[in-house]
Formats: structure tokens, C-alpha cells, sequence
């Protein structure tokens, strides 16, 4: 990290104007997907990684990559298939010979050696691969060969996948998936937004976003984001809403958490609940926190978390009816 990104100080004005203005040039490429684009935003800004689910065709790998055009960060795109190796990820020792000829081993990095990596159609490579991502996520760094390689902040990880029902696909381990922070369902565009897409992608003239924002600016805006005090009774809330999720003692009366979940979510579950809720109070200019920015968050924050059991799949619950029924059922205490 440069001096100046470790040092730069920024406010909530700035913080806005910055987050105002990465949303703008991302919305001259991409039409509709509020939630996602501003979901995706969230994710960066809190320094967290974001998985992106839908059918192949809905923008998902478009909006990474103009995301990365507005962020002047280095970026690369490491394609998933069945046949890509870890060390096609996080690279290998090659041996040379130097003039005097004698050999030696250099270690040539690979494309997770970025700022922004795209991980594109993730769960189309097997799980031995997948698995490389995990130190990278998690610890910022990677182990080739005994030795240990920092990766440059700001780090993040995009990356999508399509359904588990198609062809193709591996499930993702479950330690990987809770290594993102959100997991951001797209969804298919209305019949306005569609037009707009062939409008756009279909002309002369293609929109490209243009740079606004570069590292030391996101991590100044992680920084702040991290300064947001949480009031205590929306701590006890979020601590209770986690719990709820796991079957047992702590699963509220009448929720279909015993019936239907198999394991709940895990403590970086109420972690990226925290961050969210923190940086959705700044996009919307305030520093006070509310029940319902939790409940704006829970649903990316927690559906990768909680495993369901074969009951659950074989009535098409889904992880998202679990938390909405959750959100209505777990109390809200006031503030003492």
C-alpha cells in the first residue's frame, strides 16, 4: 500500500460524492439492477468479496468489468473451467538459468495478484480449485512452495456463477462461500429494461464508464465506513437474528428454521451484517443505524450461510423464505 492511500482522510460528504459518482458512470452501461449494482458497491467499499448468481446472459460478468473501469485499480479475470489448475490462480516457481549458469526458481504470480480479481462462472472449475481462492480471500495472501506472497490492497474478489441445477457446475465448498460477504441474486431485466439493453448494446455508439475512484479512495471509504458506532439494541438484534438461523433451542417459535435448516449461519454471518448496515448508512447520508438497514442486508448477508436439508429442497424453500420469515419473527428490542 502507498503512503498516501494509508494516510488519506475522507467524510461523509466526500464518502457520498465518491459513492454517487461510481454509480453514475456504472449506470451508462448498466440498466436497471439497483440492488445489485448498489449491493456489488457495498461489498467493495467494506473491503469484503461479493458472489453473483444467475443465469448466464444477465450482465453479471459486464457490471464486474465496468466496475473495474470506474475503480482505476488493477484488475484481472481469471475464467473458471474443469480442466483450470490452482496454480493457474495463484501462480508457480519457474527455473531459470542465469548467464553464469546456474539455475535458480523465480515465482511468476498469477492473475490473483490484482486488485479487483473477476472470478467468472466460479463454480464451473472443480472444488480442488475453488479451494485456491480461499487463503487469497481470507487472508490476503497466497503460499507457494512454503513461501508466503501479500497481495497488493485493496484486494477483492467478484465473482459469478450460474445455478447448481445446470450442467456443469460444481457446488462451491461451503468454508469458500462464507468468505463473501454477500451473495447478490440477478435477476431477469423487465421488458423496459430490455429494450434499454438492446438500445445500448446494439448501436454504434456503446457506452464505456470512465475512471473516477482509485484505491486510496476506497480504502479511505472502508476506513470510515468502519467508524460507524452501531447502536447496541440493533447489535443484540443481529446477534439474535444469526442465532435464529441455527435449529435448536435458539430457532423462534413457529419458524420452519428446526424443520428445513440443517446448519446456520456462521459469526462472519453477523460480520457482514455489521459492515452492511455501516455502509448502507453512508450511501444514504447519515451515521445512525435502524432495523431497517438490517433488513435491507440480511438476505445478501445470509442466504449462502444456511444450509438446508433435504426437506427443504425437496418442498422448493429456498434460503431466502427462511430469513423473511425470520426477519418477522425474531423481536426488535428498543433502544434502553
Amino acid at each position: 500500500m502507498t503512503e498516501a492511500t494509508a494516510i488519506e482522510q475522507i467524510d461523509e460528504v466526500e464518502f457520498r460524492d465518491s459513492a454517487n459518482a461510481i454509480l453514475s458512470e456504472v449506470r451508462k452501461v448498466i440498466v436497471g439492477q439497483e440492488d445489485v449494482v448498489q449491493q456489488v458497491l457495498m461489498c467493495v467499499i467494506a473491503g469484503g468479496h461479493a458472489l453473483l448468481e444467475g443465469v448466464p446472459g444477465l450482465g453479471k460478468t459486464m457490471l464486474i468489468r465496468t466496475l473495474s473501469d470506474v475503480l482505476d485499480l488493477k484488475f484481472s479475470r481469471i475464467q473458471f473451467t474443469p480442466d483450470l489448475m490452482p496454480a493457474d490462480i495463484v501462480g508457480t516457481n519457474i527455473m531459470e538459468e542465469s548467464e553464469d549458469g546456474r539455475r535458480h526458481f523465480r515465482f511468476e504470480a498469477g492473475p490473483v495478484f490484482a486488485n479487483l480479481v473477476l472470478a467468472d462462472e466460479v463454480n464451473r472449475a472443480t472444488p480442488k480449485t475453488q479451494s485456491a481462492l480461499l487463503e487469497a480471500m481470507q487472508e490476503k495472501s497466497v503460499t507457494v512452495a512454503n513461501q508466503r506472497y501479500i497481495l497488493d490492497p485493496p484486494f477483492f474478489v467478484l465473482a459469478t456463477q450460474n445455478p447448481l441445477e445446470m450442467e456443469g457446475t460444481y457446488p462451491l465448498p461451503e468454508a469458500q462461500l462464507d468468505r463473501f460477504l454477500f451473495k447478490i441474486d440477478v435477476l431477469f431485466p423487465s421488458t423496459d429494461e430490455l429494450i434499454q439493453i438492446m438500445a445500448r448494446t446494439t448501436g454504434t455508439d456503446v457506452p464505456r464508464a470512465q475512471p473516477v475512484v482509485d484505491g486510496a479512495r476506497i480504502v479511505a471509504m472502508g476506513e470510515l465506513t468502519r467508524e460507524v458506532p452501531v447502536p447496541t439494541h440493533v447489535q443484540e438484534y443481529i446477534a439474535q437474528l444469526v442465532k435464529a438461523t441455527h435449529p435448536g433451542e435458539d430457532a423462534p417459535p413457529g419458524s420452519t428454521v428446526n424443520q428445513f435448516v440443517r446448519y446456520g449461519a456462521s459469526p462472519r454471518g453477523a460480520q457482514a451484517l455489521v459492515l452492511g448496515i455501516k455502509v448502507r448508512a453512508l450511501l444514504e447520508g447519515r451515521r445512525n443505524i435502524a432495523f431497517e438497514d438490517v433488513e435491507a442486508v440480511a438476505h445478501a448477508a445470509l442466504r449462502h450461510r444456511i444450509l438446508l436439508n433435504f426437506d427443504a429442497l425437496a418442498e422448493g424453500i429456498a434460503p431466502d423464505d427462511i430469513i423473511s420469515d425470520l426477519l418477522m419473527r425474531v423481536p426488535k428490542n428498543v433502544e434502553r
